[in-house]
Parts: C-alpha cells; structure tokens; sequence
C-alpha cells in the first residue's frame, strides 16, 4: 500500500484526529519474565493513541504521527500494585531512545540526523507513590517540521530495577518499534 493510499485512509478514519498536539505511546513491561529471560522479547507491550497505526499490543508497534506533533513515551511495569508487604514492585525506566538508520540497511547503526528534538527523562521518585497517584516513567520529544515523511524505527534501551537487587538490569529492544511521520 503507497503512502498516499494509507495517509487517505487515516484521514478518512477520523478527521481532525492528527491534528492531536500530542501523542502517547504506552509501554507495559513484565518485569519478572524480562528479568529471568534476560530479555525485552515476549515481555513488552506497546500500544499508542495515533490513527492508522499498527502492531497495538505487540513490541513492533508503528506509530502514526505528523511533523511537529509532540510524542509521549510512557513505560510501566504490567503489575503495578503495592505488594502485601508494603513493597511496590520493580520499575522500568527509559534509559535511552535511538532512531535507527534503516536506509543503509543495518537496523543497529544510529541515524545520523535528528528526527526530534532532544528528549527529556521524566518521571515520579517512588516515595511519591500512593493508591490514587499512578507512577511511571517517560520519554517526551517533538517531531522535527524538517523531518521528512517515511518510516523511522527506533530501539529502546529498557533499565529494570531488580528484586531484592542494587543492580540494574539494561536491556534493549530486539524487534524495533517505529514512527510513521506524516507531512504537514
């Protein structure tokens, strides 16, 4: 399907709905199965708000979105509850987020030109944590107007606090998600 057929049916699915300032993507990660695996594989999750997107629910997620729109990366741990104990569980944290070089052909090399602006670590000190106030971790950047439409994957670079550990766990995205960038 060309560009201009799939940007058609987006904008017939809900009019107006680009023109959104902002965009989510939600990461849920199962910390217990990326820790034992030692891997993000079959243990992330990713769903977004944008239109004409694909691979909601899965790690290969593409995300739609039109330059200058501003993209929210949130990561959460799928349990998220005050354990019995008084403990809370494990928290993921975005430790760095790189858009690949895909038109040379190697998905590994780091694309050489900024696709956003730089992005900001954001996130809630645990102490903060309560049965009313929702913590997590995100990313946040804006899509360049100079960026040119296309698809850009990108890897994330996952850190996940340990039980019971003072080490981190640093883990990379195997299969990699994407944006779709739409002119303006």
């Amino acid at each position: 399907m060309s560009t201009s057929t799939r940007t058609s049916e987006v904008e017939k699915q809900n009019p107006g709905q680009l023109n959104s300032v902002q965009l989510n993507v939600v990461t849920l990660v199962n910390m217990g199965r990326a820790a034992a695996t030692g891997s993000l594989k079959d243990s992330m999750y990713m769903m977004d708000n944008s239109v004409g997107g694909t691979g909601q629910g899965t790690h290969q997620l593409e995300t739609v979105c039109k330059q200058g729109q501003v993209l929210n990366w949130i990561i959460r741990p799928v349990d998220m509850e005050k354990r019995p104990d008084g403990t809370w569980p494990p928290m993921p944290k975005i430790s760095s987020l790189v858009f690949l070089d895909t038109e040379r052909g190697d998905e590994e090399d780091v694309i050489e030109r900024k696709i956003c602006t730089e992005l900001k670590i954001y996130g809630m000190p645990d102490r903060m944590r309560d049965p009313f106030t929702p913590v997590y971790y995100y990313w946040a950047g804006t899509i360049l107007s100079t960026t040119r439409s296309g698809v850009y994957r990108y890897r994330l670079v996952v850190e996940l606090e340990q039980d019971g550990k003072k080490e981190k766990l640093y883990l990379n995205t195997v299969e990699h998600p994407s944006i779709r960038v739409l002119a303006v």
